[in-house]
Formats: structure tokens, sequence, C-alpha cells
């Protein structure tokens, strides 16, 4: 054993680790130009594109991250998960876009939109910090499953490791006891020991240096290659994915029969009705769970479609194809697998959840435990290869997203500042910047206590950004003043005053910004199952330790059998209004905000709406829209009171954007010649003639793509429909 793992699972990884080192070294031989770096020399045909828009858009986190919701949500994480179903359709649509504009980063959009570098300068800098971030989520994802996998066994555990395991079993005895009964001591020491957060799980792995070795291998190979060695890799790595999306379900399946005694599917089955509440079947979510409601997710649909559209990756992904077609299809090929896969993985942390969900208390080492208890007794090197499927999964991202943000810095920051220079200094400085992308990823990962956290924080990130993308590119009346209202005004009191208004002494420990929701009571009807037959039995085991001790609350509970309808109240938690990350306490028993402040809420209240009084997802709700509507509203309205851009720079722009993509290089610069010449030459085009708006009518090839992927994402949620019913 060799950190943990068989020999063959480290020459698995080791085979893997070569391979792409390989193919960066031999793409690095075939740069010539920004084009050929940034871009791959826009040569790539369907094949490639497909397992690049799945490889970029696919992270360790995607299933990993599963587990966790699904851990915390039940189906209606699967859900959540699953939301870009509905954006395929429109993703035919937009991937035309991004080969249209024919520049190398969508930073250059903002610069020949709005005639502005500066915009282009910004759109740049708030998407490398985006990227920093999602960059740094995969590696977080990456690290805690395997260290996972390789878990030391408590004897080994050094002296401080040993101190710490025994304050989290502590902790974990604590909480799994009623809050009435601990004494006042025992109630101190829980606050104290939730604020520490003590380990109970360690690794032979290091889990700083694991991601710095990952990171070191994504520089060597993307740094050097290019988007060319980052795409072929992507290739190689988007398999390796697929292998990742199925290799545990046989063996968890098999696990599961065998220990429960059923057989086939229909043993499977049962075995989850029997071990899992009806609740965690609910597809919109159960009383419980209160991250995820109806309303939420279709606001979390709208937020989501409008930031994905304005991400950078995006026009790497299609822009890089040799013609629109290739791009489209490429596109909306890869993301359908995608969402094909997180079905899979969301049926998985299922399966995991009924195995280890009650071993496992921290849901973000459930993957790497599974691993372990799987697929390690077999000894045929399929650990070695689940780690190199992670380490694929975030290496297929991160060298996308970095020479992506390489990109933009080199093209819309240092190009400005240092003109005219020759395209090898260019390449030069991609390489370099690329380099810091990849450590800040690390760093930032470095800053989080969890997955979930990482998750919730890029949904919205770039709302900063989507108005003046989306009225950019297709309302002629947007202009360069407003987009700059718009970003700005939004940074400032959705990213900004959030961060730094905390900082303020006070403001963290003030009584009104401590509010929480009410608690709520509902009740639901359900079948009693196995667990709900023994969680009754603790229910009553624990209202007799309380008669004992003269705390009487209530009617005794009843007792249920399998098979009976019971009622089954909830109450919901009282969770912050204001703070991000909740309330927490100080080892002085102080309590204090954690996380961001959302001002559009404490702006609320202060204007006489009762807040605590909403559940915690409806204000979650309003403060998504609020913050949505924001930015695109203030671009309507400063567009409206201001004067239009030049308009010869507009039609230039809205000509080229309905001018075809030839695949011939040189018959595509005639056509646009042509367009250039005659700006009205595809006005026939327009679905709004003589307006400002600048939608195109559609025509039959849009028509048969959207059709065929809304058809495809319908059997994707009619499958996970059907996952839901087989639950209850």
């Amino acid at each position: 054993m060799i950190f943990g793992l068989q020999l063959i699972d480290l020459i698995a990884i080791l085979v893997y680790f070569v391979a792409i080192i390989i193919i960066g070294f031999w793409a690095s031989r075939r740069i010539k130009s920004q084009e050929d770096y940034f871009l791959g020399g826009r040569k790539f045909g369907k094949f490639v594109q497909t397992f690049a828009a799945f490889g970029q858009g696919t992270s360790s986190e995607t299933a990993v991250g599963m587990t966790v919701i699904v851990s915390r949500n039940g189906v209606a994480g699967i859900l959540q998960q699953l939301v870009g179903i509905f954006h395929l359709p429109f993703f035919w649509i937009t991937s035309l876009w991004y080969r249209r504009l024919r520049t190398l980063t969508l930073g250059d959009f903002f610069e020949e939109r709005f005639n502005s570098k500066g915009l282009a300068a910004f759109y740049a800098l708030n998407s490398v910090v985006f990227f920093m971030i999602v960059i740094g989520l995969g590696f977080s994802a990456m690290t805690k499953t395997i260290t996972g996998i390789a878990a030391k066994p408590v004897e080994q555990y050094t002296p401080a490791e040993k101190l710490e395991y025994g304050r989290a079993l502590i902790l974990e005895k604590l909480e799994g006891t009623d809050i009435d009964l601990l004494s006042g001591a025992e109630t101190l020491q829980l606050e104290q020991l939730r604020i520490e957060n003590p380990n109970k799980q360690f690794s032979v792995i290091n889990e700083k240096w694991l991601i710095w070795i990952v990171a070191f291998i994504v520089i060597i190979y993307a740094v050097f290659g290019g988007l060319e060695a980052a795409f072929l890799t992507d290739t190689l790595q988007g398999i390796f994915i697929l292998i990742l999306s199925l290799l545990l379900l046989p063996f968890a399946f098999m696990k599961i029969n065998h220990i429960y005694g059923g057989s086939g599917l229909s043993g499977i089955i049962e075995t989850i009705r029997s071990q899992l509440p009806q609740s965690t079947f609910e597809i919109w979510g159960s009383p419980a769970l209160v991250d995820f409601t109806w309303y939420y997710l279709l606001a979390l649909i709208f937020v989501i479609f409008l930031t994905v559209a304005v991400q950078a990756n995006q026009l790497v992904a299609c822009g890089s194809a040799k013609d629109e077609s290739t791009a489209r299809f490429g596109f909306t090929t890869g993301m359908l697998i995608k969402r094909a896969a997180t079905l899979i993985w969301g049926i998985s942390a299922i399966l995991l959840v009924v195995l280890y969900g009650s071993t496992v208390n921290n849901p973000d080492y459930l993957w790497g435990h599974a691993c372990r208890d799987l697929l390690g007794p077999l000894n045929l090197g399929l650990v070695g290869l689940m780690i190199a499927c992670l380490m694929a999964a975030v290496m297929s991202t991160a060298d996308a997203l970095m020479i992506t943000s390489s990109s933009l810095l080199t093209r819309n920051f240092f190009r400005p500042i240092f003109p005219n220079l020759p395209d090898k200094a260019y390449i030069r400085i991609g390489r370099i910047t690329g380099l810091f992308v990849v450590i800040g990823g690390v760093l930032i990962a470095n800053q989080f206590d969890n997955v979930f956290q990482m998750i919730k924080l890029i949904w919205e990130f770039n709302i900063v950004l989507a108005a003046g993308y989306w009225l950019g590119m297709k309302w002629r009346r947007a202009n360069r003043k407003a987009t700059w209202w718009s970003m700005s005004t939004t940074m400032i009191l959705f990213i900004v005053l959030q961060v730094v208004v905390p900082l303020i002494p006070g403001v963290k420990t003030n009584e009104h910004l401590l509010a929480t929701v009410e608690s709520v009571e509902c009740e639901r009807i359900y079948t009693a199952r196995e667990t709900d037959v023994q969680n009754r039995l603790d229910e009553i085991e624990i209202w007799n330790l309380k008669k004992a001790k003269g705390i009487i609350v209530g009617q005794c509970p009843e007792t249920i059998t399998e098979g009976q309808k019971f009622s089954k109240t909830f109450s919901t938690p009282r969770k912050s209004i204001f703070w991000t990350q909740g309330i927490k306490t100080d080892e002085n028993g102080y309590r204090y905000g954690s996380g961001f402040l959302s001002l559009e809420l404490v702006l609320l209240n202060a204007l006489g709406i009762d807040l605590t009084r909403n559940p915690y997802a409806l204000n979650e709700t309003i403060r998504l829209l609020i913050r949505t509507v924001w930015p695109f509203l203030i671009l309507i309205i400063i567009s409206l009171l201001t004067s239009s851009d030049n308009k010869t720079q507009l039609d230039r722009f809205f000509v080229k954007m309905k001018t075809p993509v030839v695949g011939d290089r040189e018959n595509d610069v005639k056509e646009m010649e042509l367009s250039y010449a005659n700006t009205n030459r595809f006005d026939h085009k327009k679905m709004f003639r003589n307006s400002n708006w600048e939608f195109e009518k559609l025509d039959k090839t849009d028509i048969k793509g959207m059709v065929w992927l809304s058809i495809a994402g319908a059997i994707i949620f009619g499958l996970l429909f059907l996952v839901s019913l087989a639950g209850k």
C-alpha cells in the first residue's frame, strides 16, 4: 500500500498523467498564432466539440456535489442540478451567436458592440474571478473525494488527530441527543464544537498537496499546449467522466441487494422505499427541505439561463468549431450528455445515501467513502481508475477555463496596455496569466468549508454582466453609458457592499440583522416505512426520557407499523434572513452573522416588509429576482434617457451576427465583405422589421433542433419523475 492505494491503482493514475502530458507537448509544437493558442485554430469537428463542451461544463463537483445536495434535499436536489434541461432548446440558438461573433474572446464582443475597451477589461476581470471560483470548486470537490478514498484507519491517527477525532465523536453524540435532554454544560459544549467543526476522518493524502499536484499537471499540458491540448485531453477526459458516472452503479446495486436480501431492480426499489422516508422523493421538495421549493427552482432556472450565456467559456466552446453547424451540434450534444450523466449521478447519490448516509456524517466525503468500500476490495485498479476519472473531471474544466481566462486577460486587459506586440509575445502573456489563474483557483479552494457553499456562490455571480450581454446582443438602443451604469451599480450593490458592510464594527452582531424566519409547522400524510417506524420508536424513547426528567411536551407519540398511514408534522428551521451562511455563536456565546449580507432584503425590511413571516425559500426567491431584474432595469432606463451608439458601428455589428459562418476561411471573409458593403443585406430575416430589436426569424434548422432538444430534455425529466414515483 502506497498513500493508502494498491500498486495497480497508482499505475492507472500514472498512465493517465503521462498520456495527457504527451498530448500537451505535442499540441504546443503546432501553435503559431493567438488563434491557434486561444481557439485551437478554429478547426475542430463535431466529435471533439461534443466532448469539449461536455468536459468543460463538467467537473468533480457535478458528481460529488450531487451526493451533497441529494443527501440534503432528496430528489428535489437532482432537479436543481438538472435545471439546465430547460435551457437546451435555447442553447441551439445561442451557440450560433458565439460562432458568428468571430472574435477570440467574449470580452471582444463588449469592445466591438459598445466601442469600449474599458467594458471589455471590466468583463474580463469579473469573468476571471468567476472562473477561479469554479476551478477552486472543482479542486475542492476532487480532493475531498480522493482523500476520502485514501482514508486512514483510526489506529494510524496521530495523537493530534485522535484528539480531534474524539471531539468529533462527542459532537456527533450531542447532535444526536434531543436538546431538552442536554445539561447546560453539554449545550455550551455543543455550540463550541459546532463552531470548531472537528474532523472525524483523516487521510494519508494531504488535501493541499493533492490540489497543488493536480494544478501543476494542468499547468504543464494546458499552459504549453493551449486550447488544442485542452480540447484533445477533454475528449479523453470526457470518456473518463462517463466511466465515472457509471462505475459505482453496478457495485452499489449488488451491495444493497446483498445487505438487504433483495434481487434485481425490484429489490433495489423495495430497499430504497424501506430505508428512505417518502419525503425524500418529493420532486418539488418536502416541508423539511427549505433550500428548494418549486418557486425557488423556477427563479433559479431563469437566473442560470441568463448567467450561463454570459460565461466566456461558451464562446471558446463554440467559437473553436470549424463552422456554425459544428458549433451548435457539438455544444448542445455535449450539454445533453451532461444532463443525462447528471441524472445518473443523482441515482447513484440516492444509492450511496441508502448505503452510507447513516455512517458518513459529512456528505462531502460520501462519494470517496463509497469508492473505497465498493471498489477497493476488488484489487482491479478500479480505485485508481476512479481517482483518474475525478482528476479528469476537474482537469477538463480547469484547462478550458484557464485558457479562457488567459485569453480574456491577454486580449482585453494587457493588449490595450501593450498594443501591437507580436503574436509570440501575446501567447507568452497568455501562458503566464493562465498559470496565475490556476494558482488563484487553488487558493480559493482552500477558503471554503464545503462544496455546497461554493455551488451556491457560482449560481449568481455573473448576474453583473448578464444585462449588458443580452440587451447588447439583441437591442440596438442598449448603449455604452447604460451598460457601464448597469454593471457598476450591480457590482457595487450586490457584491462589493455585501462584502464590505459586514466589516463595519457592530454590523455582524446587530440584533435587527440577526432576525430569522419564523418556524412554521405543517402536516403531511405518508405511508410508514421501516425507517419511519424506527424514527417513531426513537421519538417515543426521547419522550419517555423527557418525562423521567420532568419535561413533558405534548402527548406521547403513538407507535406505527409499516404500511400504515400516518401524519408527520414538520417544523421548518429558523434560518437567517440576511446572512448567506447563517448565524453562528462565538466562544463567548455571542451570536453573529456569517457570510455576505443580503442588502436587498435589508432594504425591504427597512421599508416595513415583514420578512420573518415568509418561508426561507420565498425570501431567497425575492433576493434572486431583485438582483436579476436590477441590472436590466438600469440598462433599459439609462439607454432610453441617453443617445444611441454610432449607427454605422451598430449596422456592422448586427449584419455580422446575421451572416452565416462558412467553414472555408477565405469564403467566410468574402461573405463578411459583402455584408459590410450592404448592411441591410439580411434585414428580411428580422422578426420585428423597422424596430430596434434584432431577433431573427426561426428557420427550419432552428425549429428542428429546438424540437429535438425539447424532446430529449422531456425524456430526461420524465425519467427523473419515474425515479420520484418509484421512491414513493
